[in-house]
Protein backbone atom coordinates (compact mmCIF):
# COMPACT_ATOMS: atom_id res chain seq x y z
CA UNK A 1 0.00 0.00 0.00
CA UNK A 2 2.76 2.29 1.18
CA UNK A 3 5.75 0.58 -0.65
CA UNK A 4 8.25 2.90 -2.07
CA UNK A 5 5.67 5.83 -1.32
CA UNK A 6 6.34 9.19 0.27
CA UNK A 7 3.05 10.41 2.99
CA UNK A 8 3.03 13.84 4.44
CA UNK A 9 0.94 14.78 8.00
CA UNK A 10 0.05 18.45 8.22
CA UNK A 11 0.02 18.98 12.39
CA UNK A 12 2.06 15.88 12.14
CA UNK A 13 3.92 16.21 15.84
CA UNK A 14 0.28 15.86 17.29
CA UNK A 15 -1.14 13.03 18.83
CA UNK A 16 -2.18 11.48 15.39
CA UNK A 17 1.58 11.95 13.64
CA UNK A 18 2.98 10.27 16.47
CA UNK A 19 0.81 7.17 16.11
CA UNK A 20 1.18 7.09 12.36
CA UNK A 21 4.94 6.93 12.79
CA UNK A 22 4.81 4.57 15.39
CA UNK A 23 3.14 2.78 12.62
CA UNK A 24 4.81 3.12 9.41
CA UNK A 25 8.20 4.34 10.14
CA UNK A 26 9.50 0.12 9.91
CA UNK A 27 7.33 -0.23 7.22
CA UNK A 28 8.39 -0.40 3.84
CA UNK A 29 7.44 3.47 3.58
CA UNK A 30 9.55 5.48 1.51
CA UNK A 31 9.35 8.92 3.74
CA UNK A 32 7.05 10.29 6.37
CA UNK A 33 7.15 14.27 5.70
CA UNK A 34 6.12 16.13 9.14
CA UNK A 35 4.68 19.45 8.36
CA UNK A 36 3.82 21.90 11.56
CA UNK A 37 4.73 25.19 12.46
CA UNK A 38 6.36 24.55 15.89
CA UNK A 39 9.75 23.68 15.80
CA UNK A 40 10.10 22.46 19.48
CA UNK A 41 7.98 19.72 18.48
CA UNK A 42 9.77 18.98 15.57
CA UNK A 43 12.91 18.76 17.13
CA UNK A 44 11.54 16.31 20.11
CA UNK A 45 10.86 14.15 17.24
CA UNK A 46 13.27 14.08 15.34
CA UNK A 47 15.70 12.94 18.66
CA UNK A 48 12.84 10.69 19.73
CA UNK A 49 12.31 8.79 16.46
CA UNK A 50 15.68 9.12 15.29
CA UNK A 51 15.18 7.58 11.58
CA UNK A 52 16.31 9.04 8.28
CA UNK A 53 12.31 8.31 6.69
CA UNK A 54 11.22 10.86 8.93
CA UNK A 55 11.80 14.34 7.30
CA UNK A 56 10.27 17.35 8.80
CA UNK A 57 9.19 20.90 6.78
CA UNK A 58 8.35 24.24 9.05
CA UNK A 59 5.33 26.10 7.38
CA UNK A 60 1.76 27.13 8.22
CA UNK A 61 -1.03 25.70 6.29
CA UNK A 62 -2.84 29.41 6.73
CA UNK A 63 0.33 29.74 4.02
CA UNK A 64 -0.22 28.54 0.35
CA UNK A 65 3.40 28.82 0.01
CA UNK A 66 4.93 26.61 2.63
CA UNK A 67 2.55 23.81 2.48
CA UNK A 68 3.24 23.64 -1.48
CA UNK A 69 6.88 23.52 -0.58
CA UNK A 70 6.21 20.97 1.56
CA UNK A 71 3.79 18.58 -0.78
CA UNK A 72 6.61 18.47 -3.91
CA UNK A 73 6.50 14.66 -5.17
CA UNK A 74 4.79 13.54 -2.21
CA UNK A 75 1.88 10.79 -3.00
CA UNK A 76 -0.44 10.52 0.02
CA UNK A 77 -1.57 13.06 2.71
CA UNK A 78 -3.09 13.31 5.46
CA UNK A 79 -4.50 16.84 7.16
CA UNK A 80 -4.58 17.16 10.33
CA UNK A 81 -3.42 20.51 11.28
CA UNK A 82 -6.49 22.05 12.79
CA UNK A 83 -7.44 24.41 15.84
CA UNK A 84 -9.36 22.00 18.21
CA UNK A 85 -9.87 23.41 21.49
CA UNK A 86 -13.13 24.40 21.38
CA UNK A 87 -13.50 27.47 24.65
CA UNK A 88 -10.14 28.79 22.40
CA UNK A 89 -12.46 29.04 19.01
CA UNK A 90 -15.18 30.54 20.90
CA UNK A 91 -13.37 33.39 21.98
CA UNK A 92 -11.03 33.55 18.55
CA UNK A 93 -13.37 32.59 16.16
CA UNK A 94 -11.21 34.59 12.86
CA UNK A 95 -8.40 31.98 13.92
CA UNK A 96 -10.28 28.90 13.38
CA UNK A 97 -11.71 30.22 10.47
CA UNK A 98 -8.01 30.88 9.21
CA UNK A 99 -6.83 27.54 10.28
CA UNK A 100 -9.34 24.83 9.54
CA UNK A 101 -11.24 26.42 7.03
CA UNK A 102 -8.90 28.14 4.81
CA UNK A 103 -5.48 25.91 5.37
CA UNK A 104 -8.01 23.21 4.52
CA UNK A 105 -8.59 24.97 1.69
CA UNK A 106 -4.75 25.67 1.08
CA UNK A 107 -3.89 21.72 1.69
CA UNK A 108 -6.53 20.51 -0.73
CA UNK A 109 -5.89 23.59 -3.78
CA UNK A 110 -1.80 22.12 -3.09
CA UNK A 111 -2.74 18.65 -3.16
CA UNK A 112 -4.58 19.22 -6.75
CA UNK A 113 -2.10 20.73 -8.26
CA UNK A 114 0.90 18.93 -7.08
CA UNK A 115 -0.84 15.80 -8.39
CA UNK A 116 -1.30 13.84 -4.83
CA UNK A 117 -2.85 10.56 -5.25
CA UNK A 118 -5.43 10.74 -1.93
CA UNK A 119 -5.79 13.19 0.69
CA UNK A 120 -7.62 12.30 4.12
CA UNK A 121 -8.92 15.17 5.79
CA UNK A 122 -9.30 14.42 9.65
CA UNK A 123 -12.60 16.20 10.87
CA UNK A 124 -14.61 16.21 13.98
CA UNK A 125 -17.94 14.90 15.35
CA UNK A 126 -18.71 18.71 16.22
CA UNK A 127 -18.85 19.68 12.67
CA UNK A 128 -22.28 17.77 12.95
CA UNK A 129 -25.11 20.28 13.83
CA UNK A 130 -22.15 22.62 14.99
CA UNK A 131 -22.93 24.95 17.88
CA UNK A 132 -19.48 26.34 18.42
CA UNK A 133 -16.54 28.34 16.51
CA UNK A 134 -14.08 25.03 16.02
CA UNK A 135 -17.59 22.84 15.02
CA UNK A 136 -18.59 25.32 11.84
CA UNK A 137 -14.93 25.75 10.96
CA UNK A 138 -14.62 22.14 10.92
CA UNK A 139 -17.98 21.52 9.14
CA UNK A 140 -16.60 23.97 6.35
CA UNK A 141 -13.56 22.23 5.78
CA UNK A 142 -15.96 19.20 4.87
CA UNK A 143 -17.89 21.05 2.79
CA UNK A 144 -14.74 22.45 0.70
CA UNK A 145 -13.33 18.86 0.29
CA UNK A 146 -16.50 17.77 -0.84
CA UNK A 147 -16.92 20.80 -3.61
CA UNK A 148 -13.84 20.14 -5.03
CA UNK A 149 -14.44 16.21 -5.02
CA UNK A 150 -17.23 17.38 -7.72
CA UNK A 151 -15.55 18.34 -10.31
CA UNK A 152 -12.42 16.33 -10.05
CA UNK A 153 -12.54 13.98 -12.66
CA UNK A 154 -10.30 9.82 -12.58
CA UNK A 155 -7.27 10.02 -12.28
CA UNK A 156 -6.95 12.94 -10.53
CA UNK A 157 -6.65 13.70 -6.62
CA UNK A 158 -9.21 11.57 -4.55
CA UNK A 159 -10.25 13.94 -1.47
CA UNK A 160 -12.02 12.12 1.10
CA UNK A 161 -12.11 12.56 5.56
CA UNK A 162 -12.68 10.55 8.49
CA UNK A 163 -15.05 12.04 11.67
CA UNK A 164 -14.21 11.12 15.18
CA UNK A 165 -14.67 12.18 18.42
CA UNK A 166 -13.00 11.93 21.85
CA UNK A 167 -9.60 10.24 21.32
CA UNK A 168 -8.83 8.50 24.68
CA UNK A 169 -5.47 10.34 26.12
CA UNK A 170 -4.49 12.51 23.03
CA UNK A 171 -3.98 16.21 23.61
CA UNK A 172 -6.69 18.05 24.81
CA UNK A 173 -8.43 14.69 26.49
CA UNK A 174 -10.24 15.13 29.41
CA UNK A 175 -7.89 11.71 30.60
CA UNK A 176 -4.63 13.24 31.51
CA UNK A 177 -6.23 15.76 32.91
CA UNK A 178 -8.37 13.40 35.65
CA UNK A 179 -5.11 11.48 36.08
CA UNK A 180 -3.24 14.81 36.71
CA UNK A 181 -5.86 15.49 39.16
CA UNK A 182 -5.76 12.46 41.17
CA UNK A 183 -2.08 12.14 41.45
CA UNK A 184 -1.98 16.02 42.62
CA UNK A 185 -5.08 14.07 45.42
CA UNK A 186 -7.19 18.02 43.92
CA UNK A 187 -10.92 17.66 43.42
CA UNK A 188 -11.40 15.91 40.26
CA UNK A 189 -13.24 18.50 37.93
CA UNK A 190 -16.20 17.37 35.68
CA UNK A 191 -18.65 20.02 33.57
CA UNK A 192 -21.29 17.79 33.66
CA UNK A 193 -21.89 13.74 34.60
CA UNK A 194 -24.69 13.23 32.28
CA UNK A 195 -22.16 14.37 29.23
CA UNK A 196 -21.31 11.62 26.85
CA UNK A 197 -18.04 11.28 24.98
CA UNK A 198 -17.42 8.42 22.32
CA UNK A 199 -14.15 6.50 23.66
CA UNK A 200 -12.10 5.50 20.74
CA UNK A 201 -7.98 4.82 20.69
CA UNK A 202 -5.27 6.87 19.13
CA UNK A 203 -4.84 3.15 17.30
CA UNK A 204 -8.46 3.81 15.90
CA UNK A 205 -7.38 6.82 14.61
CA UNK A 206 -5.43 5.53 12.72
CA UNK A 207 -7.16 2.47 11.43
CA UNK A 208 -10.20 4.99 10.43
CA UNK A 209 -7.35 7.22 8.62
CA UNK A 210 -6.68 4.03 6.25
CA UNK A 211 -9.84 2.37 5.85
CA UNK A 212 -10.81 6.00 4.30
CA UNK A 213 -7.57 6.21 2.81
CA UNK A 214 -8.12 1.92 0.99
CA UNK A 215 -11.57 2.73 0.53
CA UNK A 216 -13.04 6.36 -0.48
CA UNK A 217 -14.52 7.25 -3.66
CA UNK A 218 -14.88 10.71 -4.53
CA UNK A 219 -15.56 13.10 -1.83
CA UNK A 220 -16.67 10.23 1.03
CA UNK A 221 -17.32 10.45 5.01
CA UNK A 222 -15.99 7.68 6.79
CA UNK A 223 -17.17 6.95 10.43
CA UNK A 224 -15.90 4.63 13.10
CA UNK A 225 -18.65 3.18 15.67
CA UNK A 226 -17.60 3.05 18.61
CA UNK A 227 -18.68 2.91 22.34
CA UNK A 228 -19.32 5.87 24.56
CA UNK A 229 -19.20 6.84 28.06
CA UNK A 230 -20.48 9.08 30.55
CA UNK A 231 -18.18 11.84 31.76
CA UNK A 232 -19.23 10.79 35.65
CA UNK A 233 -18.28 7.14 34.79
CA UNK A 234 -14.87 7.75 32.84
CA UNK A 235 -14.18 9.96 35.91
CA UNK A 236 -14.90 7.00 38.43
CA UNK A 237 -13.51 4.34 36.00
CA UNK A 238 -9.81 5.94 36.14
CA UNK A 239 -10.27 6.66 40.21
CA UNK A 240 -10.62 2.81 40.78
CA UNK A 241 -7.79 2.42 38.30
CA UNK A 242 -4.98 4.30 39.94
CA UNK A 243 -6.53 3.01 43.56
CA UNK A 244 -7.09 6.56 44.27
CA UNK A 245 -10.25 7.91 45.53
CA UNK A 246 -10.93 12.11 45.30
CA UNK A 247 -14.04 14.43 45.48
CA UNK A 248 -15.78 15.17 42.21
CA UNK A 249 -16.94 18.51 41.64
CA UNK A 250 -18.83 19.44 38.76
CA UNK A 251 -18.20 22.51 37.48
CA UNK A 252 -20.79 23.09 34.26
CA UNK A 253 -21.14 22.95 30.67
CA UNK A 254 -18.18 25.13 29.21
CA UNK A 255 -18.20 27.32 26.30
CA UNK A 256 -19.65 25.74 23.11
CA UNK A 257 -19.35 22.65 24.42
CA UNK A 258 -22.31 20.14 23.90
CA UNK A 259 -24.18 17.40 26.33
CA UNK A 260 -23.13 14.17 23.39
CA UNK A 261 -21.08 14.71 20.45
CA UNK A 262 -22.71 13.44 17.05
CA UNK A 263 -21.17 11.53 14.31
CA UNK A 264 -23.35 11.29 11.68
CA UNK A 265 -26.77 13.92 11.14
CA UNK A 266 -29.95 11.85 10.81
CA UNK A 267 -29.61 13.32 7.33
CA UNK A 268 -26.69 11.59 6.67
CA UNK A 269 -27.75 8.71 7.92
CA UNK A 270 -30.50 8.61 4.95
CA UNK A 271 -27.41 7.54 2.58
CA UNK A 272 -24.61 6.17 4.67
CA UNK A 273 -23.43 2.66 4.14
CA UNK A 274 -23.13 -0.13 6.82
CA UNK A 275 -19.92 -1.17 6.24
CA UNK A 276 -19.66 -3.38 9.51
CA UNK A 277 -17.31 -1.64 12.18
CA UNK A 278 -17.44 1.56 9.71
CA UNK A 279 -19.90 3.23 8.37
CA UNK A 280 -19.14 5.52 4.52
CA UNK A 281 -21.30 8.82 4.21
CA UNK A 282 -21.14 9.18 -0.15
CA UNK A 283 -20.68 12.88 -1.00
CA UNK A 284 -23.93 14.64 -1.96
CA UNK A 285 -23.72 15.15 -5.73
CA UNK A 286 -26.79 16.69 -6.65
CA UNK A 287 -26.17 20.05 -8.77
CA UNK A 288 -27.79 22.98 -8.66
CA UNK A 289 -31.06 22.39 -10.72
CA UNK A 290 -32.98 22.11 -7.45
CA UNK A 291 -36.78 21.53 -8.88
CA UNK A 292 -36.40 17.96 -8.85
CA UNK A 293 -35.00 17.36 -5.33
CA UNK A 294 -37.84 19.91 -4.44
CA UNK A 295 -40.64 17.09 -6.12
CA UNK A 296 -38.71 14.18 -4.84
CA UNK A 297 -38.06 14.32 -1.16
CA UNK A 298 -36.40 11.76 1.68
CA UNK A 299 -39.56 10.52 3.60
CA UNK A 300 -37.45 8.17 5.32
CA UNK A 301 -35.21 10.81 6.68
CA UNK A 302 -38.02 11.73 9.59
CA UNK A 303 -37.62 8.21 10.61
CA UNK A 304 -34.07 8.02 11.30
CA UNK A 305 -32.07 8.96 14.16
CA UNK A 306 -28.86 11.04 14.64
CA UNK A 307 -25.94 8.54 15.42
CA UNK A 308 -24.16 9.85 18.58
CA UNK A 309 -22.99 9.21 21.85
CA UNK A 310 -25.96 9.10 23.92
CA UNK A 311 -27.33 6.44 21.37
CA UNK A 312 -24.40 4.13 20.39
CA UNK A 313 -23.24 1.40 22.67
CA UNK A 314 -23.07 2.51 26.58
CA UNK A 315 -20.00 0.77 28.71
CA UNK A 316 -20.51 0.76 32.02
CA UNK A 317 -18.10 1.23 34.60
CA UNK A 318 -16.26 -2.29 34.35
CA UNK A 319 -16.53 -1.93 30.44
CA UNK A 320 -14.77 1.37 30.77
CA UNK A 321 -11.96 0.20 33.15
CA UNK A 322 -11.78 -2.89 30.11
CA UNK A 323 -11.05 -0.11 27.57
CA UNK A 324 -8.65 1.99 29.57
CA UNK A 325 -6.60 -0.90 30.30
CA UNK A 326 -6.12 -1.92 26.86
CA UNK A 327 -4.86 2.22 26.08
CA UNK A 328 -1.22 2.43 25.95
CA UNK A 329 -1.30 5.76 28.01
CA UNK A 330 -2.82 4.45 30.97
CA UNK A 331 -0.91 1.30 31.21
CA UNK A 332 2.76 4.54 31.13
CA UNK A 333 0.65 5.90 34.37
CA UNK A 334 -1.06 3.00 36.46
Amino acid sequence: MFNNKILLITGGTGSFGNAVLKRFLESDISEIRIFSRDEKKQEDMRISFNNPKLKFFLGDVRDFGSIGRAIKGVDYVFHAAALKQVPSCEFHPIEAVYTNILGTNNVINSCIENGVKRLVVLSTDKAVYPINAMGISKAMGEKLMIAQSRILGKGETILCATRYGNVMASRGSVIPLFIEQIKANKELTITDPKMTRFLMSLNDSVNLVLHAFMNAEQGDIFVQKAPASTVATLAQAISDLLQKQVLIRTIGTRHGEKLFESLISREEMAKAVDMGAYYRIPADNRDLNYAHYFTEGEERISELEDYTSHNTERLDLEGVKSLLLDNDYMKEVM
